[in-house]
């Protein structure tokens, strides 16, 4: 199992890509961040987020796609805005025709540190101890990203909740919200 996971942002959008070997064991392979222009205009910078990914894809050629899902900012506009960047990604992750996990923040916390509420400190902490990283990765979007594919590799350990799509190359695999 290769899992691509990702931490949608306009700005930055952070990416992990990691192993899950037959034995269980877990081995980052890469992690980084897609940057965009803040002054260019939202359909330029979607453009980017969707050639960046769909790059990604062709690289490492993942088995399966993590998403953060979409998180309710008091901001109306930023939580839409995030959402225009969740649907380039999806998008790319579809027309690779590769399954998409999507999760929200309290679920990939809970899967990597063991509780919803952990903070950024907490889970770029476990991600290095579960990792067998010296240090854990950089920047914070990036670590968002491994942490995203960490909770899809350790995702037979959670509880699911629905069931596959039959006929659908992609499917939403919803954890139960903590």
């Amino acid at each position: 199992m290769l899992v691509l996971g990702i931490d949608p942002g306009t700005a930055v959008t952070g990416y992990g890509v990691v192993r899950r070997s037959a034995g269980g064991t877990n081995t980052l392979v890469e992690c980084g961040v897609i940057r965009t222009a803040p002054r260019d205009a939202l359909a330029t910078r979607l453009r980017e987020i969707h050639e960046g990914v769909r790059e990604l894809i062709a690289r490492h050629q993942p088995t399966d796609v993590a998403v953060e899902d979409v998180f309710y900012a008091r901001n109306v506009r930023t939580t839409v805005v995030l959402g225009h960047a969740r649907g380039v990604i999806l998008l790319a992750a579809e027309q690779a025709g590769l399954p998409v996990h999507e999760y929200p923040p309290a679920t990939i916390k809970k899967a990597v540190v063991g509780t919803g509420q952990a903070s950024k400190e907490q889970v770029q902490f476990m991600i290095a101890k579960l990792l067998r990283l010296r240090h854990p990765p950089e920047p914070n979007d990036a670590a968002d990203g491994v942490a995203a594919a960490l909770a899809c590799c350790l995702e037979p350990r959670l509880p699911k909740v629905g069931a596959e799509v039959p006929g659908k190359s992609t499917q939403r695999n919803s954890l139960l919200p903590l």
